[in-house]
């Protein structure tokens, strides 16, 4: 009997009121147990760069939000050399996601360079 036979139930099979109710109190919680916290961040100025740093070499991932400083490209290039030194600093990845994101990671996770289904 195939996987989707035992969920869907088909003659004889597995019926679909047979399943265990998971409770979420009796799981820990994610956050506590991740190495790797991915944070979301907006950059408005040279100063949001600060926590930006902070959080990469305490070893988590950040994805911000530049769109604010688009029309700045001098600020716009000294903020993103000054991540891609942090970056390689720790080991970690940096991509810039069109005119928007960048999105900053630890050692140990690497940035995939296309998309899933290409």
């Amino acid at each position: 009997m195939g996987l989707m036979s035992k969920i869907l139930g088909d003659r004889g099979g597995a019926r679909l009121d047979e399943y265990v109710e998971l409770d979420l109190d009796d799981i820990e919680d994610p956050a506590a147990t991740a190495g790797v916290t991915v944070y979301i961040a907006e950059i408005d100025d040279q100063q949001d760069v600060i926590e930006i740093k902070d959080a990469v070499y305490d070893g988590h991932m950040v994805v911000a939000d530049i769109v604010r400083l688009r029309t700045q490209d001098s600020v716009v290039e000294h903020i993103i050399d000054e991540l891609q030194l942090v970056a390689r600093e720790v080991n970690g990845d940096i991509v810039q996601k069109g005119d928007d994101q960048i999105i900053v990671t630890p050692s140990g996770v690497k940035i995939a360079r296309e998309k899933l289904g290409r």
